[in-house]
């Protein structure tokens, strides 16, 4: 298959471009110097000269909890121009499959946990990342209504938990998590720091997977395209809590310090474990334990540094 993968410079992206699996396609991965998916007329002429048979959306405006409370309407404007743009010309395109990737932010915040997809749009989401999460809605609805409307046209929704690994942002105003957990703590290791402060008081729970599980379970799905529903969580299946993250890390950075907690600073809904069981049934499941996800992801970080000390 012709496969355009769009936002393919980004963590999700680039391990979707690099995963073995995607030896056995085209791949189309235009840089943003190259297409600007903002712009709906020059997406349109570029999907008609390409003509890919299939779409997976990887594009966006992403970042942590920083980022999201700084600036709610630009990740609510840039994601939701990227989505309707991407979709909609794909739909006028006539290209029929298209696999967009959601987020489990767009849950509403007080749902059960775990998760199901059933619960998408039932209540209030989490104030701390809504303008992000509004936007991915309305493009997975826009997916929905296009399937809906022609059963030809194959437009279906991956909801990955929270994701961690090789190419995520290392920056503290761009960096999720555990990217920030591992600055942290190597900041705090080689300064000598005795103590490392937590947001919270750590009991807050989350489900992270190794960003190269998503890319493994996106094209084990491919094949199964057409027998698929139109929205399915993608995760492990179990969570931990924020301080047992921090710990898991310590270990791999090797920081031996303290641990103290800001219970001033917003942490965001107490819990997003998603229900796994419809991306189990299809015969995926992660490969990635979290020790070695985190030492890969530690080993990658520290390659960036080796590139350019002063990062």
């Amino acid at each position: 298959m012709r496969i355009f993968v769009a936002g393919s410079t980004g963590m999700v992206g680039r391990n979707i471009c690099e995963n073995k699996f995607a030896q056995n396609h085209q791949i189309l991965s235009p840089n943003k110097s190259q297409l600007d998916l903002t712009d709906r007329t020059k997406l349109r002429i570029w999907l008609f000269n390409n003509q890919p048979d299939l779409i997976i959306n990887a594009a966006g405006l992403v970042g942590g909890i920083h980022a999201n409370i700084a600036n709610p309407s630009k990740f609510l404007i840039r994601n939701l121009d990227i989505g309707v743009n991407l979709v909609s010309e794909a739909a006028h395109a006539g290209i029929k499959n298209f696999i967009n990737l959601g987020s489990s932010c767009m849950y509403p915040r007080d749902a059960p946990n775990p998760l199901n997809e059933n619960s998408l749009l039932t209540g209030r989401l989490e104030p701390t990342n809504e303008g992000y999460a509004l936007a991915k809605i309305a493009i997975q609805r826009l997916c929905t209504y296009y399937s809906e409307q022609d059963q030809s046209f194959k437009y279906i929704t991956l909801m990955p938990c929270n994701l961690y690994g090789k190419y995520d942002h290392f920056e503290p105003s761009r960096s999720h998590l555990i990217a920030s957990i591992i600055v942290k703590l190597h900041n705090a290791k080689i300064n000598n720091q005795k103590s490392v402060l937590i947001w919270g008081d750590g009991t807050v729970k989350r489900e992270f997977m190794y960003v190269e599980d998503l890319a493994n379970a996106i094209w084990s799905v491919l094949p199964k395209l057409n027998e698929l529903p139109k929205l399915i969580n993608v995760g492990p299946g179990y969570d931990r809590d924020i301080f047992s993250y921090y710990k898991e890390a310590a270990k791999v950075v090797g920081y031996e310090g303290e641990f103290k907690f800001d219970l001033s600073r917003p942490v965001g809904m107490r819990q997003k474990l998603l229900d796994v069981k419809t991306i189990h049934e299809l015969g995926w499941s992660p490969l990635f334990q979290l020790k070695k996800g985190l030492q890969l992801t530690y080993d990658y970080y520290l390659g960036l540094l080796k590139k350019s000390p002063s990062f």
